[in-house]
């Protein structure tokens, strides 16, 4: 016989366009409305982050490959993707040259020296912004009031709803239309919810996140802010919440593969960020929560296995 088979474990399933490349499209896809909102939001300005992290994410990536002796897979853009949402993590303001050093960390230290993609233990926009924010906590933490325009207006600095939350700010809260629409302080990436949710209903359509992990996330962030005395709506809608659920914590590589897992790791999430808001130093606990359930994954893994495809489970007796 001339044709020959691969034998391979079962069940046998593939799902045509569902590759890394493709995946990495999708996500690509689904936060574009959320850059379209920044730039209008903050001005031109983010656009510029934007498109400094990504090439420094490209560049890095290419970089280390070669350094590393590896194959130089950056048409897989998934260092587009990571570039994508570490520049969301940012404030408009920040010093192109700490944008680069962060995608370094990120692409470098954080992905490459751990094995490259499949191999990360942290998610590496989260890793890099937590890592910028102990070395530069200042350029960090200067948000800019929102310019609402394409012009090229300069931006005035504010606090964020979490830092008038926290501080206990003579100033009032915005509002919730206003956090829901984005025109507040903030990141680049997570003002505007209105886009954040469309972005999170392509991936959800398209099957590319699973359901389990945002909603346990969000839904523990909600219960606990009764118990800490604080308004529900404003805490999912403030913040980084709506884009580290959806967007961060569903990360195929470093979150849990079974359906218990991501729940698990959903309710842990949400556990530790309201800790953080609610007794920590920092206002905001969305990065720090899903960096050290990241640390977790290895162990929920191992614990909350499904039954293997085949096995028949020994009957007692």
């Amino acid at each position: 016989m001339e044709q020959q088979f691969v034998v391979s474990a079962p069940p046998h399933i593939r799902v045509k366009g569902e590759d890394t490349p493709g995946v990495m499209r999708a996500v690509n896809m689904s936060l574009l409305p959320t850059l379209i909102a920044s730039i209008y939001i903050f001005g031109w300005r983010s656009l510029l982050v934007v498109a400094v992290s990504i090439a420094s994410c490209v560049a890095a990536e290419a970089i280390s490959q070669k350094m590393l002796g590896r194959k130089i897979s950056i048409k897989d853009s998934s260092a587009v993707v990571t570039g994508l949402l570490f520049a969301f993590t940012l404030p408009p303001a920040i010093p192109l040259w700490i944008v680069v050093v962060g995608a370094v960390i990120a692409i470098f230290i954080v992905k490459q020296l751990f094995g490259g993609l499949g191999y990360n233990i942290f998610n590496p926009a989260l890793a890099a912004r937590a890592i910028l924010l102990s070395s530069w906590p200042a350029a960090m933490t200067t948000w800019t009031l929102p310019v609402l325009s394409f012009g090229g207006v300069d931006a005035v600095t504010g606090a964020s709803p979490l830092t008038v939350i926290k501080m206990h700010l003579s100033q009032s809260a915005p509002s919730y239309w206003a956090m829901f629409a984005g025109s507040i302080p903030g990141s680049i990436g997570e003002t505007c919810k209105i886009t954040l949710l469309i972005g999170a209903a392509i991936l959800l359509i398209r099957k590319v996140i699973d359901w389990r992990t945002p909603a346990s996330f969000i839904g523990v962030v909600a219960l606990l802010s009764f118990f800490f005395k604080r308004d529900p709506v404003s805490e999912i809608l403030s913040g980084g919440l709506i884009l580290g659920a959806f967007f961060m914590a569903t990360d195929m590589v470093t979150a849990p593969t079974t359906k218990n897992g991501k729940l698990i790791f959903g309710l842990g999430c949400g556990a530790i960020t309201s800790l953080i808001r609610a007794c920590g130093g920092f206002p905001e606990g969305v990065c720090y929560s899903i960096l050290f359930m990241n640390c977790l994954t290895p162990l929920i893994d191992k614990y909350v296995k499904p039954r293997r495809f085949g096995a028949v489970k020994a009957v007692k007796g």
